[in-house]
């Protein structure tokens, strides 16, 4: 794609870049670029913001910073998303969010599982499918537990390090009606 087209379609996101500023940095010129022009750089591009810092794939090395010793981008990109075992403030608040949409996700499909065994029992044509189709609904409904129990427990954690609740569907809102303090 040349300079003048990724500046057109950088301008239909709403955040020009001049085409020369796109030419400056292909050619090694331009060495510094705002987050903000490297978000739209990726969306004009097609791909990911962390694709464009750096290109797993594409390049045998990278500097994490600059002026740092060389790594692999794989390294650098686990730096810079947090999935590294460094050390750093905010680690546990990343853990919990993270835990927090895993246990969303979890709650969602068995919810959708539930509601189709649900559906089973309520359609079965003989005992035994009915028995079957009791025994996935029970199945579902422990998964729905759980997945509320880790909900409970990641929310606990991020109140009590004063971070922001992530939303909760209405159908889940009985989460926040007991607070149990436990273990990740």
């Amino acid at each position: 794609m040349s300079a003048q087209d990724l500046a057109d379609r950088c301008e239909e996101i709403g955040h020009p870049i001049p085409r020369n500023v796109i030419a400056n940095m292909e050619s090694g010129r331009r060495a510094n670029l705002p987050l903000v022009d490297v978000m739209v750089l990726a969306r004009a591009l097609r791909t990911n913001p962390i694709c464009l810092i750096y290109p797993i794939g594409y390049v045998a090395e990278v500097q994490r910073l600059p002026y740092e010793h060389r790594t692999a981008p794989w390294e650098a990109m686990c730096w810079f998303t947090a999935q590294d075992s460094g050390s750093l403030a905010d680690r546990d608040m990343l853990r919990y969010q993270r835990e927090h949409i895993e246990a969303l996700g979890e709650a969602h499909s068995a919810m959708a599982s539930e509601s189709y065994a649900q559906y089973a029992v309520e359609h079965a044509t003989s005992a035994a499918e009915r028995a079957e189709a009791l025994r996935d609904q029970a199945n579902c409904l422990e998964r729905i537990d759980k997945a509320k129990q880790r909900l409970r427990v990641a929310r606990s954690f991020i109140r009590r390090d004063r971070g922001l609740l992530p939303y909760l569907p209405p159908e889940l809102a009985d989460v926040d009606s007991t607070t149990e303090e436990n273990d990740l």
